[in-house]
């Protein structure tokens, strides 16, 4: 466990942090009544462990600033699991989950790792829980840039892209969704999930041989 002495200094740095923050303005967090950092920029300048020690003693923007961190990993961790509906719901479960938990993280510099955990794990539960009979659909008018109208062929490649994906083996399914899909670079997947940067790196690279060749045959 993180030794009181250790986090209590980093708290009061994350304090000030967030006091700088606090200027920038917040947005809410549905349905979990959390405050988030406006201003990616100044929360970037917070360690993980001084918004962990924060977010431990009470401090909920400190805890929103994690969520604008890491909400992307997650999103993309559940993507390679389940139907994007679902990822969309069971992200706000994850850091719900987490949120309480806190208190047996052991090292506050592995929050990354640490979360990543509870998202996989919240999507097998997903399965235990329910035994989904409809087939996966996405909705990708949302994210056009036409103004929401999408074209057939543009959805129909979409979907095909992601069922290729999901179809390959899921140690190359989730970094290449955080890569394509959450637009997250092979450095930064291995700092945020915790995984080796050769890891991710191999992953990546197979995945893609093993992606291009189903696309191919499309």
């Amino acid at each position: 466990m993180v030794n009181k002495p250790a986090c209590q200094s980093v708290l009061w740095a994350g304090r000030g942090v967030d006091d700088g923050m606090a200027a920038t303005g917040r947005m809410q967090i549905r349905g979990a009544g959390l405050t988030s950092v406006s201003d990616p920029a100044r929360a970037d300048t917070a360690s993980d462990e001084a918004l962990v020690c924060a977010a431990r003693a009470g401090d909920r923007m400190a805890f929103g600033a994690l969520y604008q961190r890491y909400s992307r990993m997650v999103h993309g961790i559940l993507l390679a699991r389940v139907p994007r509906a679902v990822a969309e719901d069971l992200l706000q479960d994850v850091f719900l989950q987490a949120l309480p938990r806190l208190s047996s993280l052991r090292d506050a510099t592995r929050f990354g790792g640490w979360l990543a955990a509870i998202a996989r794990n919240r999507a097998t539960d997903y399965y235990r829980q329910t035994r989904p009979t409809e087939e996966i659909e996405e909705n990708f008018e949302e994210s056009s840039t036409d103004g929401g109208q999408t074209s057939s062929k543009q959805v129909s490649e979409g979907l095909f892209f992601l069922e290729a994906v999901r179809s390959l083996p899921e140690a190359y399914r989730e970094p290449l969704i955080l890569r394509f899909v959450e637009g997250m670079t092979g450095p930064e997947i291995a700092e945020r999930t915790g995984l080796k940067h050769g890891s991710v790196r191999v992953n990546l690279y197979r995945g893609m041989q093993m992606l291009r060749e189903k696309l191919e045959k499309k």
